[in-house]
């Protein structure tokens, strides 16, 4: 079997889709070789810092769809700092694994988390630093080991 039944469930039955008219951090990033592109959308708690809601909308194959839903399920309720350290190996063993030739769908998840975080943090006047380091090409350090 090519893909694991956690990402079967994500893809089937995907979890937080849609869209947020009043998200506090929007992010969107793609790859323009797959043509996936996925659009995450949080909610902060500003009193705690921490996310709570998270929504997602994603163009793409079945793997883009499950990785995207996983991330969100991996960041609900976690405070953002906390989310800025979702990594896509994270998502993908979450996932139970994925083929080789779909792990970029998981660095997509991750980016897009960070995509969001960085949003949030402009919009708001936070001081980030390095790991909010997205790249929007392809590039050695964004390659998936």
């Amino acid at each position: 079997m090519l893909y694991s039944e956690k990402v079967m469930d994500h893809f089937q039955n995907p979890r937080n889709v849609g869209k947020m008219d009043d998200a506090d951090g929007v992010g969107e990033v793609g790859n323009a070789k797959c043509g996936d592109i996925m659009r995450m959308y949080i909610k902060v708690d500003k009193d705690t810092q921490t996310i709570s809601d998270v929504k997602f909308n994603t163009f793409g194959c079945g793997s883009a769809i499950a990785t995207s839903s996983m991330a969100t399920e991996m960041i609900m309720g976690k405070p953002v700092k906390e989310a800025l350290t979702l990594s896509n190996k994270a998502v993908v063993e979450a996932l139970d694994g994925l083929p080789t030739h779909k792990l970029h769908c998981s660095v997509l998840a991750e980016q897009a988390v960070k995509a969001a975080v960085k949003d949030y943090y402009d919009k708001n006047g936070i001081a980030y630093g390095d790991e909010l380091n997205i790249c929007d090409h392809e590039c050695e350090h964004c390659a998936v080991e």
